[in-house]
């Protein structure tokens, strides 16, 4: 039995390693998938959305009767009342006829009763009418709500795989200078073990290797741990390595603010919130007026059918009825009333909302206009930082070309390769910084651009 658990535990060590270890090749259009598939985010949402749509689907059920049915067994303690008269008119009957009566004794069964009953009552009031409205509106909002959910979950897992590339990219240009490093230390020990340079000279190119060891091991273990976050974010299982595939190359497009404010601004999913927002108060205000200002109908049925065992021909009763009465709340006219003061906080509330909409309509001429302003600012440097990069590469080859003859100190060189890798690292955080401006713009008119692409 011990050698079976040991193979068992054996055969865990092996698994459940590779398991954890299992790697998800990504590009940014199967990891948006992920999220539309996993996302717990927009799970929730979803929930939210569905309760809203049977709110909105049952709303009519203000309109149905209240139905309760009931029924009940009723012991009477003391029916000697009862026997006394009902044996006074049986001799009485008895006497007239002639003929001789048996008294009536008491027995268990004559304690007892039984009642049912069946009760329906339906309110009717022109109130009903505003609060359907106002959930068939809610349920459009949550549509709008779910919408502006997707959509912002997915820009954000968009632009956190490209902030992951660029964190890829940088990496990969501190290994290629630690490698760079190496080489040099390498050299340098094999330069000075035949005396063609200093023993300084070979210490500073071994310490400005190992000084940079340090950097790479930190960035590799931030880019792990800010996987592992995208991971959790796409809903993978804890532990899943992610290879991402893809690169940092933005679409350019031709846009004025003007132009996009013009055709998209009602586009915008905010603002359609804050419109369906008004609605539903407008919605709700009608309702308390129709409740203040109108009566109320309350129909109102009971079927009661009784039967008692106080004589042995008792038959079933109904004792129901049926009442159909209008009632008025006169008191919810007053202006101080409890009904009016909520009417009037509504209103207050809508015109709160509607200079919220004002608002948020400036707000969304200031947010296209800086987002194309991030745009043109972005392809110019862009396309300044392309021609950097070319002179900066050419520099570094100089003077790696010159550090190898001896002409050019470690220092310079180093400097050379720092300004190469500050215009490539400077060129990505440009078009990371297009990519960005261009989905948020997207997302505030909630439009595609792509039809404006040069």
């Amino acid at each position: 039995m011990k050698k079976i658990f040991a193979a068992l535990a054996f055969t865990a060590m092996i698994f459940v390693p590779a398991f954890a270890q299992e790697t998800v090749a990504l590009t940014v259009d199967q990891a948006l998938d992920l999220a539309r598939e996993r996302s717990r985010t927009l799970k929730s949402a979803q929930l939210d959305l569905e309760i809203k749509e049977r709110a909105s689907k049952y709303s009519w059920n203000v309109f149905l009767p209240t139905v309760q049915g009931t029924f009940t067994a009723a012991r009477t303690t003391d029916i000697d009342s009862n026997l006394e008269q009902m044996n006074m008119m049986g001799a009485m009957g008895a006497a007239m006829k002639g003929k001789t009566f048996t008294p009536i004794e008491a027995k268990e069964k004559y304690h007892w009763a039984l009642v049912g009953g069946v009760n329906a009552s339906l309110n009717l009031s022109l109130a009903y009418i505003g609060q359907i409205q106002a959930a068939k509106a809610g349920y459009e909002g949550g549509k709008i709500t779910w919408e502006q959910s997707q959509k912002e979950t997915l820009m954000n897992i968009k632009k956190l795989f490209y902030g992951l590339l660029i964190q890829k990219e940088s990496l990969e240009v501190k290994k290629a200078t630690l490698e760079n490093a190496r080489q040099r230390a390498v050299q340098a020990e094999a330069n000075y073990r035949n005396g063609l340079i200093p023993e300084l000279r070979l210490l500073n190119a071994q310490v400005t290797y190992e000084n940079q060891r340090p950097e790479v091991e930190t960035a590799e273990q931030a880019l792990e741990q800010q996987k592992d976050t995208f991971a959790f974010l796409l809903g993978l299982p804890v532990g899943t390595k992610i290879e991402l595939i893809g690169s940092i190359e933005p679409e350019f497009v031709n846009v004025t603010s003007e132009e996009l404010l013009e055709k998209y601004s009602e586009n915008s999913l905010d603002i359609r919130s804050m419109q369906n927002k008004i609605d539903v108060l407008k919605y709700n205000l009608n309702s308390l007026n129709f409740k203040s200002f109108s009566p109320a109908l309350s129909l109102n049925y009971a079927y009661q059918p009784t039967k008692t065992f106080i004589s042995d021909d008792s038959k079933w009763t109904d004792q129901g009825k049926f009442s159909a009465t209008l009632a008025w709340t006169l008191t919810d006219m007053l202006p101080f009333s409890a009904t009016r003061q909520k009417a009037k906080d509504t209103q207050a509330n809508l015109k709160k909302l509607e200079l919220s909409m004002e608002t948020l309509k400036e707000k969304q001429k200031v947010d296209v206009k800086k987002a194309v302003d991030t745009l043109n600012q972005a392809r110019k440097q862009i396309d300044s930082m392309g021609r950097n990069i070319t002179l900066a590469q050419r520099a570094y080859e100089s003077s790696a070309r010159s550090y190898r003859n001896g002409a050019t100190e470690l220092l310079d060189l180093r400097d050379s390769e720092s300004q190469l890798n500050q215009a490539k690292l400077g060129q990505l955080n440009q078009k990371l910084n297009y990519i960005n401006a261009l989905m948020d713009l997207e997302y505030t008119l909630n439009t595609d651009l792509s039809s404006y692409k040069e």
